[in-house]
């Protein structure tokens, strides 16, 4: 009958090691922890340089708009508001008003939101619901892609192959079928040369579809998987989990993408220089009529522009574009608020 004896504890020596063993660590005093490297000088200085950034950009937006009421003031102390409902543009008479190009610059951005808008949602949906995994990522990266062109290059493709695709295949068409009647045949008149407020609307919306549909693609992929699931499991198809459950919950982060894509069509110069026809008269309201835009005008005419009314009417103009941009960024702002509390609301 064999007997179980009790295992030999390992012998300690006076240095704290176990014999054959090494040094043990004794848990009871455990070694005593860096101290970090913080306090409320640090603090305070974190929290100044913080404040600092914030008052610097906030005070370059104040000199912004200080120095550009300054070289607009003969401008508006000659015209008043007067020079945002005038379309005389004449440099050799010295008489300036900006309609035409306050004209140009909204029409051709209320187009390229029309056209943009539809697509990059139609895009968006594409690669969150529809799109097989393997052509996911690539036309992904593709469409990221569209937004790192410069601007120039859209301008001179525009110029060279668009514009005259658009004449020949759209615009000369159009004038054959709504030849004489009204109002129609004077939205399609003007010279088929492919350049005009529908070209540089067009050429905008490419440029803008990028930027809008990645804001889409992103805010709709933070939905939650749940919420689909459920809607799928109840028997709900794509269109309704996405315009039910989708929509709803992201609605915030569309109307911002929404708006970034507006204020780029807004603040863009080179492309539209090149196709919109930088023309200072508004003769018709058609959508082949060569016009202007503030940022084409500015491009132009600024470097040759003498000190005086001419340049003072230019800065007037970028002044108005200031103010322009300041209302859309204000609305985006409000109408995000109020979907937040009508979210609360709802919650």
């Amino acid at each position: 009958m064999s007997s179980t004896l009790p295992a030999k504890e390992a012998p300690f020596n006076l240095a704290g090691t176990v014999a054959g063993k090494g040094p043990v660590r004794d848990m009871t005093n455990p070694p005593p922890s860096r101290p970090v490297r913080t306090g409320p000088l640090a603090d305070r200085l974190f929290g100044w340089a913080a404040k600092g950034a914030a008052l610097l950009t906030l005070a370059l937006l104040i000199g912004i708009l200080l120095s550009l009421i300054t070289g607009a003031w003969p401008a508006i102390a000659k015209y008043g508001l007067g020079f945002l409902t005038s379309s005389v543009w004449d440099p050799v008479k010295d008489e300036y008003g900006g309609l035409v190009m306050i004209y140009g610059t909204l029409a051709t951005s209320f187009i390229a939101l029309l056209i943009a808008v539809p697509v990059s949602f139609g895009i968006a949906l594409f690669l969150t619901e529809l799109s097989p995994a393997w052509l996911k990522r690539p036309l992904g990266t593709a469409i990221e892609l569209l937004a790192a062109v410069p601007s120039i290059v859209y301008g001179m493709w525009g110029l060279l192959v668009f514009g005259p695709i658009l004449a020949t295949y759209v615009q000369q068409p159009l004038q054959s079928l709504f030849s004489g009647v009204p109002y129609l045949g004077a939205l399609v008149s003007g010279p088929p040369v492919g350049i005009g407020i529908l070209s540089a609307g067009i050429i905008l919306a490419i440029m803008v579809i990028p930027f809008i549909a990645s804001v889409m693609r992103d805010v709709f992929e933070v939905t939650p998987v749940l919420l689909k699931e459920s809607a799928y499991g109840l028997g709900a198809t794509t269109w309704e989990v996405v315009f039910k459950v989708v929509l709803p919950y992201t609605k915030a982060g569309v109307v911002g993408g929404i708006m970034l894509g507006l204020g780029r069509a807004l603040g863009e110069t080179m492309a539209v220089t090149f196709v919109i026809g930088n023309f200072n008269q508004l003769d018709t309201l058609s959508l082949f009529q060569a016009a202007n835009s503030i940022t084409s005008a500015l491009a132009n005419e600024f470097a040759e522009a003498g000190e005086g009314l001419h340049q003072s009417a230019l800065i007037y103009l970028g002044l108005v574009l200031f103010f322009i941009t300041f209302v859309v960024l204000t609305f985006s702002k409000l109408l995000l608020a109020r979907l937040r509390k009508s979210e609360g609301a709802k919650s």
